[in-house]
């Protein structure tokens, strides 16, 4: 049996109402759980099965399920050593088919649950989401790899976005308590407010746009310098621009068109590059760097009041 596809939010800022409630955002892999007969496997938001990655989850929520039939959505997750979940770490464990022994000891995932779809051969996705979280809560699912996260009502929106900045989580998402569940649908009775940082990246090249973008470009090449002063490749950012921004930027670009990488330390293979001379230096805000790269970034604008040698990677 697979899993339905799950429920999405939409992002935008979160409402300070009586009929909602509060989430902690957990920066992980979203995670459909269904449990069958005793058999509990895990599937991806695109219902691709990843029970062989986090075999250890398998196990524990079929343990604390009780052999119960129920199907579950959560976040997979990795704590850094602060306690926040941590993506740059996840990455180690994702697309692992076969982790080892060593690296399910070195990298340990925990299951977030968050809501219940089907308890027994019956679905609860036509209950109020309050309704869902009572019958959650009744599972008693925690273990020392399954959690069951709170919830708030009542508390200012403002207020725990404060709270999930200083515990350096991903954001809110407010969702509405009288609202069913929409498998595969984005629904505005779910409001995910991320929190973002914000960084100054070296503009080291850009790559050709297609169909209304063919005229500027699709993304610009991103650099930033290591501690030992080598400029190194994070990412590249495709959007936040205007229109005028991108035309602007493209005559910038052009005037400042360079027959070889800017990088001291050469980037794998990008594809279809067009370098520039590193002398550009703009912001961004972004989710979270890994260490690989930034996740999610999106152009700010210029910031011609600092020089390229200034910048330094994210932390």
């Amino acid at each position: 049996m697979v899993g339905p596809m799950p429920m999405l939010a939409v992002s935008g800022q979160p409402p300070d109402a009586a009929s909602w409630g509060i989430e902690m955002k957990w920066d992980g892999v979203r995670t459909i759980v269904v449990c069958d007969s005793g058999v509990c496997l895990l599937y991806s938001r695109n219902q691709r099965n990843i029970t062989g990655s986090y075999p250890e989850l398998a196990a524990a929520i079929a343990a604390v399920s009780g052999g119960r039939d129920l199907v579950l959505d959560g976040e997979v997750i990795v704590q850094s050593a602060g306690g926040a979940p941590s993506f740059g770490l996840l990455q180690r464990r994702m697309n692992v088919v076969r982790p080892s022994t060593e690296l399910i000891r070195a990298v340990p995932v925990q299951l977030y649950v968050f809501d219940v779809l089907a308890i027994g051969r019956h679905s609860t996705m036509v209950l109020p989401y309050l309704d869902r979280r009572a019958r959650l809560e009744d599972l008693a699912l925690d273990g020392p790899l399954v959690v069951t996260p709170p919830f708030w009502r009542g508390v200012p929106a403002d207020r725990m976005l404060a709270v999930a900045a200083e515990h350096r989580l991903e954001g809110i998402v407010s969702k509405r308590l009288d609202a069913a569940y929409h498998p595969g649908r984005r629904s505005p009775v779910w409001i995910k407010t991320p929190l973002r940082k914000t960084t100054e990246v070296v503009v080291a090249g850009w790559t050709p746009g297609a169909g209304m973008m063919s005229a500027t470009f699709g993304s610009l090449v991103l650099g930033s310098h290591d501690e030992q002063g080598r400029l190194v490749y994070i990412g590249n950012v495709g959007t936040g621009f205007t229109l005028s921004a991108r035309r602007s930027l493209r005559r910038l670009l052009d005037e400042l068109a360079s027959p070889a990488s800017p990088f001291d330390v050469e980037p794998v293979d990008l594809g279809n590059v067009r370098w520039v001379t590193a002398q550009l230096v703009g912001e961004v805000d972004y989710r979270e760097y890994t260490g690989a790269g930034l996740r999610h970034p999106s152009w700010r604008g210029l910031r011609p009041d600092k020089e390229p040698s200034e910048v330094s990677l994210p932390h």
